[in-house]
């Protein structure tokens, strides 16, 4: 999806009791309409990024951001309905991807070698 000057995926801050999973699954959902119906999961994969953050409402101080990113695989293409980004582009599986370097092209890395320890050639 399209943020103003860079890509992004689906993300946001746990609720109070909720998982990671269970976060990407309702972020992905208010974000794109995804719903987690049409998302199979891949249970065997999980990335994590950490990197540092500022918000001004606590006076610009720096926190280390912990985002986990998870592997879902749909059946059909679905018609997005985004909430938070402009516009949003299906990119092509063709490793290695130039994406976006901060935290997309690593995850699909991460994606491609889970594929090749895993005998997955493709999606």
């Amino acid at each position: 999806m399209r943020h103003p000057n860079r890509w992004d995926l689906p993300k946001g801050h746990c609720d109070s009791g909720e998982s990671f999973l269970e976060t990407a699954i309702r972020e992905t959902w208010e974000e794109t309409g995804i719903a987690a119906s049409e998302i199979e999961v891949d249970k065997n994969f999980k990335f994590d990024l950490f990197y540092q953050v500022q918000y001004s409402e606590f006076g610009n101080q720096p926190f280390e951001k912990q985002v986990r990113y998870f592997l879902g695989f749909l059946k059909k293409k679905p018609d997005l309905q985004l909430t938070e980004h402009e516009s949003a582009v299906w990119h092509p599986w063709a490793p290695p991807h130039r994406i976006q370097r901060q935290t997309i092209d690593s995850l699909l890395e991460a994606v491609a070698c889970h594929f090749d320890e895993h005998g997955h050639s493709s999606v």
